[in-house]
């Protein structure tokens, strides 16, 4: 079965972290209580209180979306059903470096609970790295992307991590940052067809942010080959400084086939500790992280229309 594709312009502000939430910013670990539970998600609301701003104050709402949990944001993916927003909701258990469901073999269930725009997962997947653990994701990302396709509603977002093994960063000296711009985009792309070929079929590829417009040129060559004609991709930020986040939107911009990115971190996360830590006011940290996605969608379609 071919995939469906997306081709319209999609601005992802992602807020689905959860391990790395709980710990980073609340020093939190599971079990939480109740109480625990309920905060984090009212943090969540504030992040997506920005995105509704940013609408509000001009970016297209049918070129925006949100990226959020169930297990935090289940009210958000109610509401943002209602009120008509692309959403992206993630089925990948986190802080795993396996991939696997969240909530097992009922993964079906709580897709169809909330019908989301995509159904998102975050892979760690290294072609040169541990055969049998790629194999034994392959399988389960394959029942999924059947599954997706089968029930014909929400459309498969796939997030590719390519992390350095040992050997590999040798090569370079211990450079993660040269791992980066020389071997990782090779790897995406090999990455990316060993998945094709076990029947993994995204709509959507999240790439990591990539420094040269050939190297996005070529994933969107294997993202889009075979009939994949409507398959597109969309950069990361990677929780990367705002320079680089505007380094990487700029350059994926220019490459047909990119048609969005997903920046997080570098738009809500200064703003919500800030606000967590009394230095700003909710409503300060609502306008900040709405104006940050704004300055990234202008970014993006500048670079898109060749503005300087």
């Amino acid at each position: 079965m071919k995939p469906r594709g997306f081709t319209q312009p999609l601005y992802v502000l992602p807020f689905d972290h959860r391990g790395s939430f709980e710990i980073k910013m609340f020093g939190w670990h599971e079990p939480l209580s109740d109480t625990q539970t309920a905060e984090i998600a009212a943090a969540k609301h504030v992040i997506y209180e920005g995105f509704q701003k940013a609408i509000a104050d001009g970016v297209a709402k049918e070129k925006a979306a949100i990226l959020v949990d169930e297990q935090f944001g289940a009210a958000i993916l109610r509401d943002a059903q209602e009120q008509g927003f692309h959403f992206a909701m993630a089925a990948e258990k986190s802080g795993q470096e396996e991939f696997d469901f969240e909530y097992g073999q009922d993964f079906a269930k709580h897709i169809e609970q909330f019908s989301p725009t995509f159904c998102k997962v975050l892979v760690r997947y290294n072609p040169e790295a541990y055969p049998e653990l790629n194999r034994v994701q392959a399988a389960r990302l394959q029942r999924l992307s059947e599954y997706l396709q089968k029930a014909g509603r929400s459309l498969f977002m796939f997030e590719l991590l390519v992390p350095a093994e040992r050997q590999q960063l040798e090569k370079f000296n211990g450079d993660k940052k040269a791992y980066d711009a020389q071997l990782r985009p090779q790897l995406m792309v090999r990455a990316i067809e060993e998945l094709q070929q076990a029947g993994v079929e995204p709509d959507v590829w999240k790439i990591e942010g990539l420094d040269k417009r050939e190297d996005c040129a070529k994933i969107v060559s294997s993202a889009r080959r075979g009939g994949r004609d409507n398959v597109s991709c969309i950069i990361l930020g990677r929780g990367e400084d705002d320079a680089k986040v505007r380094e990487w939107l700029t350059t994926a911009a220019s490459v047909p086939g990119f048609i969005g990115f997903a920046v997080g971190r570098t738009d809500f996360w200064d703003p919500l500790v800030n606000w967590r830590s009394g230095k700003s006011s909710r409503e300060g940290a609502i306008a900040e992280m709405a104006k940050r996605y704004r300055e990234f969608v202008d970014i993006f379609e500048g670079a898109q229309h060749g503005d300087k």
